[in-house]
């Protein structure tokens, strides 16, 4: 091969799979209810048009034992824990708010991709797929309402 294809493939290479050419930090607020229980096991995570799963954005709540009461991001992501590594944290407390940013790409944005969360409180009942929001610019910054335990769930866009 001739060495200028090569330096084209590397270069397009490149570009494509380096986060930071093409990517924004999209930040997720979540307001929990006070909905009387213990913290709130939360998983927010991407889908795409079909529903299938694309990937974890935050996990909150660390004990795996209780990750499968997050059932729709369980059965999608195949509960994969290494899918985890560098995006989990405390469970979150009944009227708290959780706060997480993630690098998504450019063209995730306005193209059929959800930012998806599933909730679960231990002694409660589970809440699969709580708030569903579809990933475009005209819902960034637009509260979204959950079923028992979010009240409200947004993200912004730099």
């Amino acid at each position: 091969m001739s060495q200028t294809f090569l330096t084209l493939v590397a270069t397009a290479c490149a570009l494509t799979l380096s986060p930071s050419a093409h990517s924004r930090p999209v930040t997720l607020t979540a307001q929990l209810k006070n909905y009387g229980g213990d913290g709130a096991y939360l998983a927010v995570y991407l889908t795409d048009a079909k529903g299938a799963y694309v990937r974890t954005l935050w996990v909150a709540g660390g004990k795996a034992k209780y990750h499968k009461h997050l059932s729709d991001w369980y059965r999608l992501s195949a509960g994969d824990a290494k899918r985890l590594d560098g995006v989990t944290g405390a469970s979150v407390g009944a009227g708290r708010t959780l706060k997480v940013s993630a690098d998504l790409a450019d063209a995730l944005i306005d193209a059929s991709y959800d930012i998806r969360i599933d909730a679960a409180a231990e002694d409660m009942r589970d809440s699969p797929s709580e708030v569903r929001i579809p990933l475009t610019k005209s819902n960034a910054g637009k509260p979204q309402a959950g079923k028992p335990y979010i009240q409200s769930a947004s993200f912004q866009l730099p």
